[in-house]
C-alpha cells in the first residue's frame, strides 16, 4: 500500500491524496466530538472534564502512583483537566509537523497563576496490556510520564485561570523535536505546569495523555488488517400494505429517511466507505427496505392511520451511491433480516419448522443483493450477536450453509499466548472460527460526542495495531475488526478516520478482504476449541428472544399458508408475511422485548384481519315449504384479490330427515359476493340448525362456521288421507240431509230458517275465518304456534322475506333479492320479530 501510494501515476495514489486531504480537513477544521470506551481486557476510562469525576477502576500503574480515587479530583496533578480534540498527523513522519489542539480547565477551588502547556514523551509501550495501563493513570507519575519536550514550540502558555475558567491551547512543533528513536508506540503525554496559593512553585496541576505509533521503516511482515463495514439497520417496515395494486408498503416510523439523509449514519457509512479498506457486511433487508422507499410509502401516525413517507429522493440517491461504492469489491450478505442465531440456538431450536427461517432467509439474501446492488455477495459466513459463540450457536449458524462463524476473542480466548493470532481457526466439521479481536472491535463503541474522545479512539486504534504488528515481527498475521452492527453517525466517522490515517500510512498494517482473512493460514498454538454453553455471558443470554416468540411466529407462519391455498395472487401475500416473520427474528430486538413482542402482535393481528374479509353472510331463519327445496348461502370476499379452492359444506345438526346436499366449490373476484346454493330435501316437518362452513383443499376449516334455522312444513300422505275422510264425511252428511228433506216434503224447518245443529256447526266457523281469522295468523301476532315449534317463526319469515331469492326468481331483475345493489343473503338482527326467509318448492 505504501509502494502504491508513493506511485503519483496511479489511481490508488489519487484517491491516497484525496484522503490525505480528507484526513487533514477533518483533524484540523474544529473539535472532533466522540467517545472511547474501551476494551474489558484493556479497559480505559474516559479521560476528561466529563471523566475526571469517575473512579479510575482498578488501576494498574506501579505502587508508587497515587490512588486514582474519586475525591482527588481539584488537587494535585488533577487540579485542572486537559483534553485532546486534535493530533494531526495520526502516524507522522519524521519530516511531519505535529499539530496539537485542546482545552484545559481548572477544577480547582483556587486560582492557577503562570499557568504553561507543555508535551512530555514517555517511553515506547512494550505490549498491548502496557498501553491498557498507561491509559488508565489519571495522576502524572514521574518516569512513567517521560521527560519534556525542550523545544519551544512545545509550549504554550496559558496565563492565570481562576476556577471553572476554560482556556485552548495549540502547539505546533516538527516531529524531530520530540526525539523519537526506534519505532514503537510512544504515550505524548499534555501537561500543565503552574502554581496556586496553596502551593506557590511549579509544578505539574493536569495531564492528559495520548499515544504516538513510530514506524522509522515498513514492517518486514505486515499485519493483514480485514475491517468489517456493517449496513444494518432495525426492522423498519411492517406487514401491511395499503388496499392498491400497488401494495404501497406501510413503515412503522421515518426514521431511516434520516439515517440516509445527507450526514445521516448510513450516508456517512457509504460515502467514507468508499474509500476505505473495509469489507462490506450488509443485511438484505436493509436493502430491501431502502427499495421500497424509492417509490411511494406510507407512515404510521400515533393516533392512527398512515402518512406519505418523506425519504423517497434520500433512498434513490443512496442506493447508486452504494451501487457505485461496492462496483468490483466483495460484499458479504447475511440471512435475511440479520436473525439472532443466539436466540434460535437457545430458545428456538426446538421449536417445529423455526430453523427453516434462517434457511429461507439465506436464499432470500442472495435473491435480494443480486437485484438491487447487481452483484453477487457471498452468504458462507454467520455472525453471532457480540460475536459470542457456543456449540449451538455454532451447529445453528452452519446449518443454513455458512462455513464461517464470526466470533470474538472474549468469547473464543487465547489466555496462554503472550501476541495476537491469526483470526481463522478450525473448529471442526468443515467449518472455521474467524475470531475478531476484541479490543479493535471494541475501540469505538463509547459515547463520540465527548470533546476528545474520536482523537483519543482513534490514536489507540491505531496504536493497538502497531504494537500489534510488533509482537512477533517475523511473523505475519491476518487479524478481523467486527465492529458494533450499528454505529452511529460519530462512531462511524471515527472510525474512518483510522482506517483512512492506517491505508495513507501502509508502513505496518495493509487491508485484506474477509475471504483472504478466512483462507488464511491458521496459527498452530491457537484456540480451536468452541467454549461450552455455561460460558455464554448471562447478560447477553437475558437479552434474548424468548421460546414463546419462535412459538407465535410459527403459528402465523402456518396460518400464511393456509391462507395462500385459497388466493389467486399468493405472491401478494407470501412476500410480505415471510418477510415480517424474518424481520421479527432480527439481532436488532435485543434490549427492546416490548417492540419485539408489539411487532409480532401486529403481524398476526393483520393476518387475523386479511383472513376475515373471507367470510360466510349471516342467515336468518327460513322456512322450507315442501320436500325439496334450494337454500342459498353467500359468501362475501373484501380482499382486493379473487379467492378460490375453497369449498363450503352444510350440516345438518337435527335427524329430522334434512339432506343439505353435496358440498360446493367456492370462487368469488376481489370484492365480490357469490350466492352458493344447496338443493335440499326432507322426509319429516320439524325446525333444524343447519352448520354453513369453508373448508380449504386439504380439508381444513376456513373462519368461522355460520349457523342458521330451517323451519320444514310440508304435508305428509297421512295428512291428505285425513283431510280426504272429513270431506267424504261432510259429503255423506249432506245427502243424507237431502234425503231427510225429501221425506219430510215441505215439513216446517225444511226452507233452512230452523237449521239443523249439524249445518250450524259447519258454516259457524267459516263465518269466524272471515271476520277476525285464527288468532297469531297475522304477521307480528303473538299465536300459539305448532308444535315443532314452527308456527310463529314461520309466519314472520313468510311475512317478510328479506334478501333471499326465492326459487324461480331472476336474482338479476330490479326488485328481486338477488338484484345487482343487493346483498345475495339479507342480514336479520337476531330478535323474535326478525324476518326470515321462505323457500317453496
Amino acid at each position: 500500500m505504501a509502494e502504491a501510494a508513493d506511485n503519483k501515476s496511479t489511481p490508488t495514489a489519487a484517491v491516497r491524496r484525496w484522503l490525505r486531504g480528507g484526513v487533514a480537513v477533518v483533524l484540523t477544521s474544529g473539535p472532533l466530538v466522540g467517545g472511547l470506551l474501551a476494551p474489558p481486557v484493556h479497559a480505559a476510562p474516559a479521560q476528561g472534564s466529563a471523566a475526571a469525576s469517575t473512579p479510575a477502576a482498578g488501576s494498574a500503574a506501579p505502587a508508587a502512583a497515587p490512588a486514582a480515587t474519586g475525591d482527588r479530583k481539584g488537587t494535585g496533578s488533577r487540579t485542572a483537566d486537559i483534553t485532546i480534540r486534535t493530533l494531526s498527523p495520526a502516524t507522522p513522519e519524521k519530516d511531519d509537523t505535529l499539530n496539537v489542539t485542546g482545552t484545559v480547565t481548572n477544577n480547582g477551588r483556587s486560582s492557577i497563576s503562570d499557568g504553561q502547556i507543555g508535551l512530555r514523551v514517555g517511553p515506547a509501550a512494550e505490549s498491548r496490556g502496557a498501553l491498557g495501563q498507561n491509559a488508565k493513570r489519571e495522576d502524572y507519575l514521574p518516569g512513567a510520564d517521560g521527560d519534556e519536550v525542550k523545544a519551544k514550540e512545545a509550549r504554550t502558555k496559558v496565563g492565570s485561570m481562576r476556577p471553572g475558567i476554560r482556556r485552548t491551547f495549540k502547539l505546533k512543533l516538527p516531529v524531530s523535536a520530540l526525539k523519537l528513536d526506534s519505532s514503537g508506540v510512544y504515550q505524548l503525554g499534555v501537561t500543565l505546569t503552574g502554581q496556586t496559593r496553596e502551593r506557590p512553585y511549579d509544578q505539574i496541576l493536569g495531564i492528559e495523555r495520548t499515544f504516538l505509533p513510530w514506524q522509522t521503516s515498513d514492517a518486514k511482515n505486515k499485519t493483514g488488517l480485514t475491517y468489517l463495514w456493517p449496513l444494518i439497520s432495525r426492522p423498519h417496515m411492517t406487514v401491511r400494505m395499503e388496499s392498491d395494486e400497488e401494495q404501497t408498503p406501510v413503515f412503522r416510523d421515518d426514521d431511516l429517511a434520516k439515517e440516509l439523509a445527507p450526514g445521516g449514519r448510513l450516508q456517512q457509512m457509504v460515502k467514507l466507505g468508499a474509500d476505505l479498506p473495509i469489507t462490506w457486511i450488509v443485511d438484505p433487508d436493509l436493502l430491501s427496505t431502502v427499495n421500497a422507499m424509492t417509490e411511494p410509502y406510507r407512515v404510521q401516525k400515533k393516533g392512527g392511520g398512515t402518512r406519505p413517507g418523506k425519504g423517497q429522493a434520500y433512498a434513490k440517491q443512496w442506493l447508486m451511491d452504494l451501487q457505485g461504492a461496492v462496483k468490483g469489491e466483495e460484499i458479504a450478505t447475511l440471512p435475511f433480516g440479520d436473525p439472532d442465531l443466539a436466540s434460535l440456538a437457545h430458545r428456538g431450536r426446538d421449536v417445529p419448522g423455526a430453523l427453516s427461517v434462517l434457511r429461507n432467509a439465506n436464499e432470500r439474501a442472495v435473491h435480494t443483493v443480486e437485484s438491487v446492488l447487481h452483484t453477487k455477495p457471498s452468504t458462507d459466513y454467520a455472525w453471532p450477536a457480540e460475536g459470542a459463540v457456543d456449540p449451538s450457536i455454532v451447529d445453528v449458524a452452519t446449518s443454513a450453509g455458512a462455513h464461517n462463524v464470526i466470533a470474538r476473542s472474549d468469547s473464543l480466548r487465547d489466555t496462554p499466548l503472550s501476541y495476537t493470532p491469526t483470526s481463522a481457526r478450525p473448529i471442526g466439521g468443515g467449518n472455521t472460527a474467524l475470531v475478531a479481536d476484541a479490543g479493535l472491535s471494541q475501540a469505538f463503541e463509547g459515547d463520540m460526542t465527548q470533546p476528545g474522545a474520536t482523537s483519543r479512539a482513534v490514536q489507540r486504534f491505531l496504536s493497538e495495531t502497531h504494537t500489534l504488528t510488533a509482537q512477533v515481527p517475523n511473523k505475519q498475521r491476518d487479524i478481523l475488526v467486527a465492529p458494533q452492527r450499528m454505529p452511529s453517525t460519530d462512531q462511524v466517522r471515527a472510525m474512518a478516520l483510522a482506517l483512512s490515517s492506517l491505508q495513507k500510512d501502509g508502513r505496518w498494517a495493509q487491508g485484506t478482504d474477509l475471504s483472504e482473512a478466512a483462507a488464511a493460514k491458521p496459527d498452530p498454538r491457537a484456540n480451536r476449541k468452541v467454549p461450552g454453553s455455561r460460558s455464554y455471558p448471562s447478560s447477553l443470554r437475558r437479552q434474548e428472544l424468548p421460546t414463546e416468540a419462535y412459538r407465535q411466529l410459527q403459528e402465523t407462519d402456518r396460518g400464511v399458508n393456509d391462507f395462500m391455498q385459497i388466493l389467486t395472487q399468493d405472491d401478494r401475500v407470501e412476500t410480505p408475511f415471510r418477510s415480517s416473520t424474518e424481520r421479527a427474528e432480527s439481532t436488532s430486538w435485543r434490549g427492546e422485548p416490548e417492540a419485539a413482542k408489539d411487532y409480532r402482535d401486529s403481524t398476526s393481528d393483520y393476518l387475523v384481519g386479511l383472513t376475515k374479509k373471507v367470510q360466510l353472510i349471516q342467515k336468518s331463519p327460513i322456512t322450507l315449504s315442501g320436500r325439496s327445496a334450494t337454500i342459498p348461502v353467500t359468501v362475501q370476499n373484501n380482499l382486493v384479490q379473487g379467492v378460490d379452492g375453497l369449498e363450503l359444506r352444510l350440516k345438518s345438526r337435527r335427524r329430522i330427515g334434512l339432506d343439505v346436499g353435496e358440498a360446493q366449490p367456492v370462487k368469488v373476484d376481489g370484492g365480490h359476493s357469490q350466492s352458493v346454493k344447496f338443493s335440499t330435501t326432507s322426509k319429516a316437518n320439524g325446525r333444524a340448525f343447519v352448520e354453513a362452513q369453508l373448508y380449504t383443499k386439504d380439508g381444513k376449516p376456513y373462519g368461522k362456521p355460520m349457523v342458521f334455522q330451517v323451519n320444514v312444513t310440508s304435508i305428509t300422505s297421512t295428512v291428505l288421507l285425513v283431510i280426504a275422510g272429513g270431506v267424504l264425511l261432510v259429503v255423506l252428511a249432506g245427502v243424507r240431509m237431502y234425503v231427510t228433506r225429501k221425506r219430510n216434503g215441505g215439513a216446517p224447518g225444511a226452507d233452512g230458517t230452523g237449521a239443523s245443529p249439524g249445518a250450524g256447526g259447519t258454516e259457524g266457523p267459516g263465518d269466524g275465518d272471515e271476520d277476525g281469522g285464527v288468532p297469531g295468523d297475522e304477521p307480528g301476532g303473538s299465536g300459539h304456534g305448532s308444535e315443532d315449534g314452527s308456527g310463529p317463526e314461520e309466519e314472520t319469515a313468510t311475512a317478510a322475506t328479506a334478501g333471499e331469492p326465492e326459487q324461480g326468481q331472476d336474482p338479476g331483475k330490479p326488485g328481486a333479492p338477488g338484484a345487482p345493489g343487493e346483498d345475495d343473503t339479507g342480514q336479520g338482527s337476531g330478535s323474535a320479530s326478525d324476518a326470515g326467509e321462505k323457500v317453496d318448492r
